[in-house]
């Protein structure tokens, strides 16, 4: 196998995690040749700018775009080590969608030669990565045995991305031996954490793991959140005292899951395991359900309020990202709920979230504004800027993710 130097990085894919792993290496000193199909975004980037929000993200992209050390085009471009960082959504019928990891590896095959190395960090169903290389040699047959192909998916915290992509350990499966050692070898560039060898498979099937635990988890708290509403108990006094126990830990409650993981990520092992995966597909079920429940709280608090005053209430809906003090609002429970409520129920309905200027779809209220104006407050979203309401005694408050509540920090 030719050695690789790695001094020419490609990254395919410019998003919330792309962009983020093409600061950190150009941080290193590393040349990296970003890759995204928006033209706004590679303009935006190639100005020193960012399109996503994350701490410290601006300033370092800032500093590399100035040095030199990352430019970004609208195709890849030749390079000694290749990373596809796309999305993988999932289709209608909850089926894994890969064409965009597909795509990518399309657009990059043509480039490799010999010593290479392509690396998929997309979360991905098992056996994407060997596809991927089947996909590569059918169209380069002549690298068959000289190119190094793995899998490395990230396992980031939105809002501590650059920092965890850096300290966190890496999980890292090559389709052979030598394809996972020269991964090591080029992680260990820029990563602090520990680089876990193993294959790609196992690897795969590692990041849907991590987050179809994390579901089940937080099925179990939303159901609990449900059956202590029914039962009159507050269900974060009730996990505070439990969590005493010293090996029991359960965690808080919310009106839902999103983001671009643990709401997604199950349904890849439910869809190709669905004889097994039972308890992972209720989870998802239960937290799906989650905010069904919550639409249905807030449409007939209104109704009820309707029926006392003789006049129809202003709601307002606090918070849309789908977890606190981010910009994030892919696969948001927050966001469907606001929709579905301004669709069914009857009054003004208010719409706050700090983290964002404006949306195509509602029309923004300062938390103020909407706090203040509002007859029903829904508390969908726990963001550290809502801990600073005054809060008022006479309103009717809904609240779903503990914000006001003393049982939890």
């Amino acid at each position: 196998m030719v050695e690789n130097k790695f001094s020419k990085i490609s990254i395919v894919g410019m998003g919330y995690i792309g962009l983020p792993t093409a600061a950190s290496i150009a941080g290193k000193g590393i040349e990296v040749l970003g890759c995204d199909i928006n033209p706004e975004v590679v303009d935006t980037i190639n100005r020193g700018g960012v399109h996503i929000i994350e701490p410290d993200l601006d300033a370092l992209v800032r500093k590399v775009v100035e040095n030199g050390k990352l430019k970004v085009f609208l195709t890849p471009q030749e390079a000694d080590v290749y990373m596809i960082v796309v999305p993988t959504p999932f289709k209608q019928n909850h089926e894994p969608d890969t064409s965009f990891v597909e795509q990518a590896t399309r657009s990059v095959s043509k480039l490799l030669k010999p010593g290479d190395l392509f690396i998929i960090e997309s979360t991905s169903p098992v056996l994407t990565t060997e596809k991927m290389a089947d996909i590569i040699y059918e169209e380069r047959p002549e690298l068959m045995g000289y190119i190094n192909i793995a899998y490395c998916p990230e396992r980031v915290l939105p809002g501590k991305v650059l920092y965890e992509l850096e300290h966190n350990d890496r999980v890292i499966g090559g389709v052979d031996k030598a394809s996972t050692d020269l991964a090591i070898s080029f992680y260990s560039l820029f990563v602090k954490g520990k680089l876990h060898a193993t294959n790609a498979r196992t690897a795969e099937m590692c990041k849907l793991v991590e987050n179809s635990s994390r579901d089940v988890q937080i099925a179990f708290a939303n159901e609990l959140s449900m059956i202590c509403d029914n039962a009159g108990v507050d269900v974060w006094e009730l996990i505070s005292l439990a969590n005493k126990h010293p090996r029991v830990n359960i965690l808080q409650p919310g009106c839902g899951v999103g983001g671009h993981c643990i709401a997604v990520d199950p349904w890849f092992i439910v869809s190709d395991y669905p004889e097994h995966a039972h308890v992972i597909k209720q989870a998802r079920e239960i937290n799906d359900y989650k905010s069904e429940w919550c639409i249905k709280k807030i449409v007939e608090t209104s109704l009820e309020f309707e029926l006392e005053t003789g006049r129809m209430p202003i709601i307002a809906c606090m918070g849309l990202a789908f977890k606190p003090d981010i910009d994030d609002l892919r696969e948001s429970p927050a966001k469907y709920i606001a929709s579905r409520v301004v669709a069914e129920a009857r009054g003004e309905v208010l719409i706050c979230e700090p983290h964002i200027s404006s949306h195509s779809a509602f029309t923004l209220s300062s938390p103020g504004e909407a706090y203040k104006r509002a007859d029903i407050v829904a508390w969908l979203v726990k963001h550290k800027v809502f801990r600073d309401t005054e809060f008022d005694d006479d309103k009717i408050e809904l609240d779903f993710c503990g914000l006001k509540s003393k049982f939890i920090s």
